[in-house]
């Protein structure tokens, strides 16, 4: 160790630059050869501590030089020490060109890596683009891709799937309402224009003539009846019905419904009891509220048999609200038609239901009606048992 520090001491002195003045030149080593170290001192130089500065010799080497005045013997002297700022230099230029040679390599490096990670990365994002480019309203069944880890994009896959179900559920609701809607329509419409063309190609009496116009009426009674449940029903899904509740007494709203069957109630020679607390209230929109507990009678009405028995029972649900029983003794419902009794266009017997005047939206309007108001509508029944349904409202 020691041997070490004399040789890096010896090497240290041999590259000093040095030169001693009082005021003339008294000494300059070897390395300066003939080469002033700083020329002329500046008035304060080495007085007082060291005074550093940094110039170049007449050969233009840089140098970093340091002076300092002392007194031997009553004499000025003045020595000057210096060091070549070159090695130095020439360093921080290694130093400097180094990173400008590595910053491009290392940037092309962290670029390529980051397109490949971000390729990476972004590649289900990429086939979830793709996947929805090619969904239309034709091909709504299909999904994007989840994938397998429970990450950000396969939340938001589930999210876009979860609309396209709805989408889809939706669009399926509407061509089949189109489908069902058209095909109503076109069964009275035919039914009239059958008529109207068997009159004309024969000449019929008077009596003849009525009756032909009778058919058309009955028709059109029909058609017109289609046409109001449609917007009423189209009305709703747009959201465009306005309430507009009051308070009124619960019993006598349902003694109003059952009263407009009585002429079809003493053709069929039904009975129809209406039963209840006549201080019984509740507070609704009573047009739409009698609109579905007419439904639920006429339903009621048209299956039950001749000489058949309705009850209508309106009365306080021990759970809170009102509640009201439709209780028929008709052929009651298979449990794969009850299932779907509340949807648009459905009929248990097709034939059956055309030939009543039945289009299939009765009960669908009168559960839309019930829970516009908060309330709920069930059936319970049993084939060759008869039906009951219960409507659910919460009370006044």
């Amino acid at each position: 160790m020691r041997t070490t520090t004399t040789i890096q001491s010896r090497g240290q002195v041999l590259e000093r630059l040095v030169e001693v003045r009082s005021p003339d030149l008294l000494y300059r080593n070897e390395r300066l050869h003939d080469q002033a170290l700083g020329g002329t001192p500046l008035p304060g130089e080495g007085e007082g501590g060291y005074s550093p500065r940094s110039l170049r010799i007449s050969d233009g080497t840089p140098v970093r030089m340091v002076s300092r005045r002392h007194v031997m013997d009553g004499r000025p002297l003045m020595i000057r020490l210096a060091y070549s700022e070159e090695p130095i230099r020439s360093r921080f230029d290694e130093l400097a060109v180094a990173p400008l040679l590595a910053v491009p390599i290392v940037l092309a490096i962290a670029g390529l890596a980051g397109y490949l990670l971000a390729k990476r990365v972004l590649a289900p994002l990429q086939e979830m683009a793709s996947r929805a480019e090619q969904i239309t309203s034709e091909r709504l069944d299909e999904r994007l891709p989840q994938g397998q880890v429970d990450d950000e994009l396969g939340h938001l896959a589930r999210i876009f799937n979860g609309l396209l179900a709805r989408l889809e559920q939706s669009f399926e609701q509407l061509r089949r309402f189109t489908s069902d809607a058209s095909h109503e329509l076109r069964t009275p419409l035919t039914s009239i224009r059958s008529v109207g063309e068997v009159a004309l190609q024969k000449d019929g009496s008077r009596e003849d003539y009525r009756d032909t116009i009778g058919s058309m009426l009955e028709e059109v009674n029909r058609l017109t009846a289609l046409v109001d449940s449609l917007l009423t029903i189209s009305r709703a899904d747009a959201g465009r019905i306005k309430l507009h509740p009051t308070a009124f007494s619960a019993v006598d709203l349902a003694r109003e419904a059952a009263g407009l069957f009585e002429v079809l109630i003493e053709e069929k020679r039904q009975q129809i009891t209406v039963n209840g607390d006549d201080r019984l209230r509740m507070t609704g929109d009573r047009v739409f509220l009698r609109q579905a507990v007419v439904n639920i009678i006429h339903n009621a009405v048209k299956y039950s048999p001749s000489g058949g028995a309705i009850s209508v029972r309106m009365h306080d649900d021990p759970g809170g609200g009102i509640r009201l029983d439709v209780v028929d003794s008709g052929p009651g419902i298979a449990p794969e038609h009850a299932e779907k009794i509340f949807d648009r266009f459905y009929r248990v017997d097709e034939s059956r239901s055309r030939d009543a005047g039945g289009a299939g939206l009765g009960l669908a309007i009168a559960q839309w009606a019930v829970r516009l108001h908060g309330g709920d509508i069930y059936l319970q029944t049993a084939q060759g048992q008869g039906s009951s349904f219960r409507i659910w409202l919460p009370g006044s």
